[in-house]
């Protein structure tokens, strides 16, 4: 339960169906809170989401574990904050360990991963828990006693480019309640519950970079890696100087400090000569894309085969050709060029609604 609608609502909607709840909340930067609710939380004032003061666009504040607990509190279920913060700190290592050699990191993956979906479990187990839920706009199902990941039913909030790294016995234990959803009709739940959370903005940002300053994140963790170095055009000409690789990823326009005249683009970085390649727009497409540390979730087609593919959370699935090099490696050659292939990124490979697997992007 992170405080806000999507986990408050599942976590509702579980109860209503009888199932026997624990409500858990993930603490990553401070100590622990006091661990479990009880009727007094009732007493608590349910202020509506609009009428509080001004939130951070990331998650897992204090103002949100308060969420979290309220809702609890309501529903009657025990509440627990854990403190995660030693297994966040690598979380964020990772991504400043990836900005210093010219990558560009997906953190909410490796968050999945290792924390909500790789340790939460362990205290599912230490409690005897059968299940695990949460509140990602997701499905899964078992087909010939084989977890698929698919899809979720509303295209704009479809979480399943982030789940892909879930490992099997893991997702064969998981329950995502708002798969079948829209967000209009979960924030139409959340009323029918009265839960004061109902209206609570989306999270939209990393958690611990909701400022959007991501340099100052690898600045304060890697400062070692902000080595000037040359912009040259793809052409050969040096147009100017930076103050370190981490300020850039491939597709970047904006902040580039240079005047050529006509719009350019980031198109390679290199962490080794420290050099910055810009150019013009139909230089950041690309027709074909390779990843590697391939998880897959379905066995994949011997040799070639068509799929859906996506190079990161925003991008559209897109028609490939697939080539799987043994289980860790594959390239996928689009039918139509597409923009800022970026290494670091997750690729995840589809068979229409269902999640085949994914890796990351070289």
């Amino acid at each position: 339960m992170s405080g806000g609608v999507d986990s408050s609502v599942a976590a509702c909607l579980l109860r209503e169906q009888g199932y026997d709840v624990v409500g858990v909340f993930m603490r990553l930067g401070a100590e622990p809170v006091a661990a479990t609710c009880d009727a007094s939380t009732l007493s608590l004032p349910l202020v509506p989401a609009a009428d509080q003061p001004d939130r951070h666009r990331g998650c897992c504040s204090a103002l949100d574990a308060t969420d979290a607990r309220v809702v609890a509190g309501k529903l009657g279920i025990p509440f627990y904050a854990l403190n995660f913060q030693e297994d966040f700190a690598r979380l964020i290592d990772y991504f400043a360990d990836e900005y210093a050699v010219a990558r560009t990191p997906n953190p909410c993956v490796r968050c999945n991963q290792w924390l909500k979906f790789g340790k939460l479990i362990a205290y599912a187990d230490a409690i005897n828990a059968d299940l695990i839920a949460t509140g990602h706009y997701a499905r899964v199902d078992i087909v010939n006693d084989r977890p698929r990941l698919r899809r979720a039913v509303d295209a704009d909030k479809d979480q399943s480019y982030v789940l892909f790294g879930i490992a099997p016995e893991v997702l064969r234990r998981t329950l995502f309640p708002l798969g079948g959803m829209t967000k209009p009709e979960v924030r139409a739940h959340a009323r029918r519950f009265g839960i004061a959370v109902h209206d609570k903005p989306d999270s939209q940002d990393i958690c611990f970079v909701p400022d959007r300053q991501y340099a100052r994140v690898v600045q304060n963790r890697r400062p070692d890696a902000f080595i000037p170095g040359e912009i040259r055009h793809e052409d050969g000409r040096v147009l100017g100087t930076h103050g370190g690789i981490p300020n850039f990823t491939v597709g970047q326009r904006r902040g580039l400090n240079i005047a050529v005249g006509s719009p350019v683009y980031v198109t390679d970085l290199d962490a080794e000569t420290g050099t910055v390649t810009v150019g013009p727009q139909e230089s950041v497409l690309a027709d074909t894309v390779r990843a590697t540390s391939m998880q897959w979730l379905s066995p994949p087609p011997a040799g070639a085969f068509r799929a859906l593919v996506r190079i990161r959370y925003n991008h559209d699935a897109a028609p490939a050709l697939v080539h799987a090099d043994g289980d860790d490696t594959v390239e996928a050659v689009f039918d139509d060029p597409q923009w800022a292939v970026t290494p670091g990124q997750a690729l995840v490979i589809y068979n229409e609604d269902e999640v085949l697997g994914g890796g990351w992007i070289e």
